[in-house]
């Protein structure tokens, strides 16, 4: 596809986070930080979980991936809004931000569906015992992570698309530290009022059905917990409550920016950056915490590897 023909800017101009060279010094700093200490945390989970073969149910199977698409999602702003923090003119160029807007919602959109999968394992293990080996096989649970990395890219391809089709001439000023459709969209020299609704459609709709059913079905498998007598049931509400804790991190921002129309509001930025930069990196280290069995085989890694 030819992208020069259909527009005229070649590059945005990011306003960035804050104007504020003080404010811009303390988050480099903070984000920094934060990396060096959260993101080694994500690896070591995955390789935690791969190396243990005790840690073979779905549930950890899906725990690494969850690591993985999240330590892949940190990839995706954090590093360039870093570097920009420290430039004085914050330019992309529209190849670049169409890709960065891709893999924002290829990642973002296999990870909602992969919270999807994970509250259909719990509802299989906590409510259908008898049938759970059976129904979360290992086959199935490769086929479900197929699906949802396919449902990702088609979420994503569906919001590059519709950008692509409209003609940008100016101004290319985008009032955001990073390439998003919200404000993306208001930059096109044509009406997008058509666009701007099957993307609500897209991203906003979907969102927000699939935050409804999660807290439906948790809320489902919580009061079976909750009636139940089994030796498990604190494990269990443990398990259950951290991903419910999980969905409102995630789901939470994403609901704010991208179920109603794309105006801009004052909190907008901060929302941003806790939803790209922040929850990310913290969803597996929020779960891996309050699950002993990942905890215990981490310390065995960890020391087996400390010794030698």
């Amino acid at each position: 596809m030819e992208i020069e023909n259909s527009t005229v800017v070649t590059e945005f101009i990011l306003h960035g986070l804050t104007q504020s060279r003080d404010i811009q010094l303390l988050v480099f700093v903070l984000v920094l930080i934060f990396y060096l200490i959260i993101l080694p945390g994500n690896f070591l989970i995955i390789l935690t979980i791969s190396s243990d073969s005790g840690l073979t149910a779905p549930l950890y199977f899906f725990l690494g991936n969850l690591a993985f698409l999240d330590a892949s999602y940190s990839f995706i702003v954090a590093p360039r809004m870093l570097v920009d923090f420290l430039s004085e003119k914050k330019v992309i160029s529209y190849r670049g931000c169409i890709t960065q807007l891709f893999f924002l919602h290829f990642l973002g959109g296999g990870e909602g569906l992969l919270l999807v999968v994970m509250a259909f394992d719990r509802y299989m293990a906590i409510c259908r015992p008898l049938h759970y080996s059976t129904v979360m096989n290992p086959k199935a649970c490769y086929v479900l992570l197929l699906a949802l990395w396919l449902g990702g890219f088609v979420h994503s391809i569906i919001q590059v698309v519709l950008i692509l089709h409209l003609p940008f001439c100016g101004p290319n000023l985008l009032d955001n530290f990073f390439c998003d459709v919200p404000q993306v969209i208001k930059l096109a020299c044509t009406d997008t009022f058509v666009v701007e609704l099957l993307i609500v459609f897209n991203s906003g709709l979907m969102t927000l059905l699939c935050f409804l059913g999660l807290l439906s079905s948790y809320a489902v498998i919580l009061c079976h917990i909750h009636g139940s007598a089994s030796e498990g049931k604190s494990k269990a509400m443990s398990t259950c409550t951290t991903h419910v804790i999980i969905i409102l991190l995630m789901f939470g921002p994403a609901i704010f920016i991208y179920t109603r129309p794309f105006q801009a509001l004052p909190a907008d930025k901060v929302i941003s950056f806790f939803h790209t930069v922040i929850f990310p990196l913290m969803n597996p280290v929020i779960y891996t915490l309050r699950n002993q069995e990942v905890k215990a085989s981490m310390r065995r890694l960890l020391s087996r590897h400390v010794v030698c």
